[in-house]
Formats: structure tokens, C-alpha cells, sequence
């Protein structure tokens, strides 16, 4: 029996391409498109960097807003009408701010006040070091370089400086309260969408929801142990007699919003007022209460729990702290797990063959379709290999004569 053309063609066709060419990328190697799709991010950043002024008030209006969202749903189910329960949500959005914001700008110009009121202290304390420092041996330079962070200038300016980021945060504030007003009024309208789309935008709607409570669960997390961070450290302070105790409490507090690395600029400030009413002895003190305190709880055991309740890897979550505050200024510093949320669930969530990526951030993940086929595949192939005929003419661990039966 002769093979028609067509039987031929169809014996040599190719096996079927599970991943076929997305359309506008024929002719494109996967490296070029990889490099093609670095270059369109670096453009984006580019752009959100010019644009930080604008856009940092308005990821913190949105995250303050996706905070206090749930608490319309049980004024809702009271009977209350929909203005008023986002009037209410609006009102806690703005509470939740001012707290914040008072905090911080507080914090800062009282640091800059206590440093100017213990000046002279200061100045003292820097040249008895210097004077140790020489007696035991040390070179003056060398001296010099040590005792040279602690100068009244060198600590003026970083009150100053501390001082201007406060001041500039508040500025912010003003921003931010016109953001959450239009965004909590679209956020009661939004809150029904899978109502009206809960079929045909169903991922889109799923996505959306984990991302929320993601951001949800993680500043409950960060403000549970700022807590009692902020707690155990006022005490400590005040009861080693340190200038200012509750200022750095509450520093203590806001600065536990920036993970990894929140600790070191809360420790800051109350190290440099030990050292001028105490000297190096109590300076030493405070580092250490600091170290055992908020290095075990912040650096050890908080991040576990914020990688448990956002599922990114402890790796990314401090990546994304350096690389946000670069990117929009400050204020990423304490948008940065949100932020890189967002980029997760608008760049990986919306295609399974992402899931090797979303594993890597942290994700629990399940593997994509073809990952799954591929493992049965193989599991398929395996187990056909153990039921080949052995040169006996039974199978793979199973004896001839009993084959032959």
C-alpha cells in the first residue's frame, strides 16, 4: 500500500509546539526579548524616579485606603447608606495619617532641639575621646577619623537632615489626603466589581483581592511588632536615664515600617544622646539593649512573619527596601513590600507560565500546566522503562516463569 502526499506530509509534520510565538515577537531569540523587556522597565523606572514627587503620595494615599477599606462592609451590613461609609472610611484614612505624620515630624525637630540644647556637652565629650584616643597610642589622623561622625556639625546636620524629611513627609500629607478622598469614594464602587464581572474578569478580581490583603496582613504585622518594639525600648531608654526617651519610642515605632534595616535608623538618634549625657559607656548600653531588642525582633523574627503573611522571600524583602527608596525617594523605603507586590501581581499572576518566577519571589505557587505534564510525562516513561522485557523474556523485576504464566 502506497502513502499519499498528504499521509507523508503528515509523517514528517513537526510535533505540536506547546508554547507557539506570541504574536509581534516572531524572529525574536528568548534573550532579545528578555533584554527588549529590561529596557521598557528601566524607561518605567526612569519615569516613576522623574515623577516620585507625584507618584509617593499617591501609592501612600492608595495603601492607606486599601488599609481602612474593610471598614465599610460592617457599616454596610448595619444599614448605613454607601456615602456615609465612605465617609467613615475617608475619616480613619486620615486619623491613621495624621498619627503617623504627627509622629514622625515630632520626632524629628525635637531630635534637632535636643541636639542643639546638649551642644556644648557634646563638644566636650568629643575632645575627651580624642584625647584617649591619642594617649593610647593612636595616630592623630586616625583619631581623628574616628571621633570625626561625632562632631557638633556633623550631628547638627543630621538633625537638620532628619528634620527636612519629616518636614517634606508632611508636606506629602497634604497631597495624600486629596488622593484618599477620591480613591476610597472609587473604592466603594469597586468593592462590587466581581458582583458585576465575577465570571469574565475573574482573575483579574482574584488577583486584585490577594494583592489587598497581602498589604493588609503586612502593615498589621509591622505595626504589632513596632508595637512592642517601641515599647521595650522606651523603657530601656528612660530607665537608663537617656534624653528623650519617648521621642525615640515613637521613632522606634515608625521606623519598624521599613523592614530589615529600620532598626539602624532608629538607633541612631538615642545612641548619640547617650553618648553626650553618659559618654561611650552609655552610648555602648543603648546599642546593646537595641541590638538584643530589636535586632532578635525585627531583624530575626519579624521578617519570617511578614515572608509568611506577603509570601515574598526574605532576600527580595530587603532587595526591595534599597531598590524603592532609590527609585521614588524616601517614602519607598516604607512602601517597598507593597510596591513590589504590585509588580508581582501586575508583571507574574496573570500568566501560569510565570510560576517559576513567582516561586522564586517567595510564592507558594503551583507548579504550571506544563510542568505538570511534564512530571507525568516522565513518571509515564519511567514506568514503562521498569516494564520493558529482560533478555529472559520477563519484565523488569518480575522472574521469566512467572511472565509466562
Amino acid at each position: 500500500m502506497t502513502s499519499t502526499p498528504a499521509t507523508q506530509a503528515s509523517s514528517t509534520r513537526p510535533p505540536h509546539d506547546p508554547h507557539p510565538p506570541t504574536p509581534g515577537t516572531t524572529g525574536l531569540s528568548p534573550a532579545a526579548r528578555t533584554l527588549l523587556a529590561l529596557a521598557c522597565g528601566v524607561l518605567v523606572l526612569a519615569g516613576m524616579a522623574a515623577a516620585a514627587e507625584v507618584l509617593a503620595p499617591l501609592f501612600l494615599a492608595a495603601v492607606i485606603v486599601i488599609i481602612c477599606h474593610p471598614v465599610r462592609f460592617p457599616l454596610l451590613a448595619r444599614g448605613w447608606p454607601s456615602w456615609l461609609a465612605t465617609t467613615t472610611v475617608i475619616l480613619v484614612a486620615y486619623l491613621i495619617l495624621a498619627a503617623l505624620v504627627g509622629m514622625l515630624v515630632w520626632s524629628g525637630f525635637r531630635f534637632a532641639a535636643l541636639v542643639r540644647e546638649f551642644l556644648p556637652q557634646l563638644s566636650e565629650s568629643v575632645a575627651q575621646i580624642q584625647g584617649q584616643l591619642a594617649a593610647a597610642g593612636l595616630d592623630t589622623q586616625i583619631a581623628e577619623a574616628v571621633t570625626g561622625w561625632f562632631q557638633p556639625s556633623n550631628i547638627l546636620a543630621l538633625a537638620g537632615g532628619v528634620s527636612s524629611v519629616a518636614l517634606g513627609i508632611g508636606t506629602a500629607f497634604f497631597f495624600v489626603l486629596a488622593y484618599a478622598v477620591f480613591m476610597a469614594a472609587d473604592a466603594g464602587r469597586y468593592s462590587t466589581a466581581s458582583q458585576h464581572f465575577g465570571v469574565s474578569r475573574a482573575g483579574a478580581i482574584d488577583r486584585a483581592t490577594r494583592f489587598s490583603s497581602g498589604v493588609r496582613r503586612y502593615y498589621v504585622v509591622n505595626a504589632s511588632f513596632g508595637a512592642v518594639v517601641a515599647v521595650v525600648d522606651g523603657v530601656a531608654l528612660w530607665l537608663l536615664n537617656v534624653p528623650g526617651a519617648a521621642i525615640w519610642a515613637i521613632l522606634a515605632f515608625v521606623t519598624n515600617f521599613v523592614p530589615n534595616i529600620g532598626f539602624i535608623l532608629g538607633l541612631v538618634p538615642p545612641a548619640i544622646m547617650a553618648f553626650v549625657v553618659g559618654g561611650w559607656q552609655l552610648a555602648l548600653a543603648v546599642v546593646a539593649v537595641y541590638c538584643v531588642v530589636n535586632v532578635v525582633l525585627q531583624v530575626f523574627v519579624q521578617p519570617k512573619f511578614v515572608s509568611d503573611a506577603v509570601s515574598l522571600s526574605l532576600t527580595l524583602s530587603f532587595v526591595s527596601v534599597v531598590f524603592w527608596t532609590f527609585v521614588i525617594g524616601p517614602l519607598g523605603a516604607i512602601l517597598s513590600i507593597p510596591l513590589t507586590l504590585l509588580v508581582r501581581a501586575l508583571l507574574l499572576e496573570g500568566d501560569p507560565r510565570n510560576a517559576w518566577l513567582r516561586w522564586l519571589s517567595g510564592d507558594d505557587v503551583e507548579p504550571a500546566e506544563e510542568d505538570s505534564h511534564a512530571r507525568d510525562a516522565v513518571g509515564r516513561r519511567e514506568a514503562d522503562h521498569d516494564e520493558e522485557p529482560t533478555a529472559d523474556g520477563g519484565l523488569d523485576g518480575e522472574p521469566a516463569g512467572e511472565h509466562g504464566r
